[in-house]
């Protein structure tokens, strides 16, 4: 390699909840950097959260982490070449790409979701992640099942 490793970029936390996650969450929700709009909705969505889960003994903020971590896959298969055929490789995923990856589906299956605000729209994909369904955990499953029907090409691993 040639240069040198980019520096990691140092991301503050969230003013309500003082967590690094909700902010990279932030970040990835943002559109044109209007983060205060990005804020509004996430912080609408869980107080939407909240409401829908009443008899619930957990916060709206330990919801969204259990919903985030029921969607964050293990392992992705990644295309390698080899010889003539294209194999589709079994791999584990790297922490900080898992969280990225877990952010980025639910929100973009979020966005999917038909009608509403998008904080209604968030919210009912954070329940949904919650309670192990909706499109961002189907996603999760479905790498999950890629990965276990390529387990034979694993020994590809680079």
């Amino acid at each position: 390699m040639r240069k040198a490793k980019p520096k990691k970029r140092v991301i503050l936390p969230d003013p309500v909840y003082g967590d690094v996650r909700v902010s990279k969450f932030v970040n990835h929700l943002m559109y044109d950097g209007k983060k205060n709009k990005s804020y509004e909705i996430f912080y609408g969505a869980l107080k939407t959260v909240e409401n829908k889960l009443p008899g619930e003994e957990k916060s709206a903020l330990e919801v969204w982490k259990k919903a985030l971590e029921n969607v964050t896959p293990q392992i992705e298969v990644k295309s390698r070449r080899i010889g003539g055929a294209t194999f589709q490789v079994p791999t584990e995923i790297r922490p900080e790409r898992k969280e990225s990856i877990s952010m980025k589906n639910m929100i973009s299956f979020a966005r999917k979701r038909g009608g509403k605000s998008m904080a209604d729209k968030l919210a009912a994909e954070i329940l949904d992640a919650y309670n192990e369904q909706g499109g961002a955990f189907k996603r999760k499953e479905d790498m999950h099942r890629m990965a276990e029907a390529n387990r034979a090409f694993a020994h590809f691993r680079f």
